[in-house]
């Protein structure tokens, strides 16, 4: 693993399981704004690039164009469409990616990586990250993590804890603060917070 030092900053990669943080957050009653939540990954864990594994559903290409604009590196999953009662839904589960991206993919390009899940099945990937030194925090969306991860349970943070922070809020809201001090210390977020990293790439995912 490359070594910081005061020239040479250490590259921090966030790979994220779209479905699983959603899913997550809205079981609390919640819904998260992805454009904070880029920024909080950006100044609270110094997050350079963003990894968001999601599926690619036809129809929904302002929402992908959205969150590539928001800096995200968006890696797509196929979905396959299938029927629950009357209602059309699609299903595609982005474990595969997620696990090809950080443990191969770009792996010699980063020195520590953050996985965004709260699933056991990274539990392998979560382990060989650690045992290289490359672990740098799970951050879970909600307290109720895998039971295969609580090995892992000083290096989570649980995405929840800062709602207030990055909840979805109604426009008219006149006491909304700029989400460029989201993850700064002093500016009323739940959690203790690093210093402010660059700013995120807004480029897609090269292969």
């Amino acid at each position: 693993m490359k070594k910081s030092n005061k020239t040479n900053k250490e590259k921090v990669y966030a790979f994220i399981d779209s479905q699983n943080l959603n899913l997550g957050i809205k079981s609390q009653g919640w819904t998260l704004d992805f454009a904070k939540f880029r920024l909080y990954l950006r100044n609270k864990y110094n997050v350079d690039k963003a990894y968001l594994f999601i599926g690619m559903i036809p129809g929904n290409e302002e929402l992908y164009s959205r969150l590539s604009e928001a800096g995200y590196q968006l890696v797509f999953k196929p979905t396959v469409e299938y029927k629950k009662g009357n209602k059309i839904t699609h299903k595609g589960n982005v474990d595969a990616e997620l696990v090809l991206y950080s443990a191969a993919r770009v792996y010699e390009k980063y020195d520590r990586a953050i996985i965004v899940s709260a699933d056991g099945d990274f539990k392998c990937l979560i382990d060989y990250l650690d045992e290289n030194g490359k672990l740098s925090r799970i951050l879970s969306p909600n307290a109720k993590y895998s039971s295969l991860l609580r090995v892992h349970a000083a290096k989570i943070d649980v995405v929840g804890k800062a709602r207030k922070s990055l909840e979805v809020r109604n426009k008219s809201d006149q006491h909304r603060r700029s989400v460029e001090t989201l993850g700064l210390s002093g500016h009323g977020d739940d959690i203790n917070i690093a210093k402010k990293g660059k700013k995120s790439n807004l480029k897609k995912a090269k292969r």
